[in-house]
């Protein structure tokens, strides 16, 4: 008996069976064309916004039985394709050994890939606020986008923009530690995201970890913590006192944080100097 050719076509669909079922939806479609594509033929994105697919169970569980319910995007690449937004369920699909899946096809740069695959992630809320930053960001830094056009292109206020883009500053540690204490919610991301340097950023994290902080709390502890940190600039201070006696104590502060001996010497010659111009002290 020959083997039963796996479809990610949904079991419900009226015309799951007609050969020409997705033929049919594309005949009907504008744009970009709808069709059934081989999994075999089709590659994950090299620039997915998603660095976890998560727990697929769940998924793989619904398309053994219903099938997928909604295309991937993907674009032509040569004789294959490239997702540009439906990881999961594509890795999904292959798991429970689905011979080909809908795909809604759509002939598109690198530049409109990312921009809609990151858009369709976000609608999804597919992202972690961490994903969701990176992607922003490498709007910008690869394809020159500005925090204007990324807020028209996905319909967020420009300042939003901007404070999730500064998310993706956060460095890999002060992240990892972040996952591992459970502080996800944005808009603590964005104060820890306020500080500059590492060292400041794992102590504030450690510390929103340990109190179990809010973000109301986070945003007082960031502001306190760095008017905490805000110190003079250090300068070095020469001293000298003679062997023996105390006579006299020679003190030179500089505004720099060191000096070396030749510096000193020569602002000891200009100070005999100035001494023998002027005679006196006074």
């Amino acid at each position: 008996m020959p083997k039963t050719k796996r479809t990610g076509l949904p079991e419900s669909a009226g015309m799951k069976h007609d050969t020409h079922f997705v033929e049919l939806i594309s005949s009907r479609t504008r744009g970009p064309l709808i069709r059934m594509i081989s999994v075999e033929r089709i590659d994950p994105n090299p620039h997915q916004a998603r660095s976890e697919m998560g727990d697929l169970q769940e998924l793989q569980i619904s398309i053994k039985e219903k099938g997928v319910l909604e295309p991937i995007l993907v674009r032509p690449k040569g004789e294959r394709y490239e997702i540009i937004a439906g990881e999961r369920r594509f890795q999904a699909a292959r798991r429970v050994m689905l011979t080909e899946m809908p795909c809604i096809e759509m002939n598109v740069d690198d530049r409109e890939a990312m921009e809609l695959s990151l858009i369709e992630n976000l609608q999804r809320k597919d992202l972690d606020v961490f994903e969701e930053a990176d992607g922003l960001n490498a709007l910008i830094e690869i394809y020159g986008y500005t925090h204007e056009k990324i807020s028209e292109k996905i319909g967020k206020a420009r300042s939003t923009i901007t404070e999730v883009i500064n998310i993706s500053k956060i460095p890999a540690e002060a992240r990892r530690l972040c996952h591992e204490a459970g502080i996800t919610n944005r808009s603590q991301l964005i104060e820890i995201s306020k500080l500059k340097k590492k060292s400041e950023i794992l102590e504030v994290i450690n510390e929103i970890k340990e109190r179990g902080l809010r973000r109301a709390d986070t945003r007082d502890l960031t502001r306190e913590f760095k008017k905490t940190k805000v110190k003079k600039k250090s300068r070095y201070v020469f001293q000298y006192r003679p062997k023996e006696g105390d006579q006299y104590k020679l003190k030179i502060e500089f505004k720099k944080g060191s000096a070396t001996k030749e510096e000193i010497i020569l602002i000891l010659q200009e100070l005999i100097e100035s001494l023998n111009r002027k005679g006196t002290l006074i």
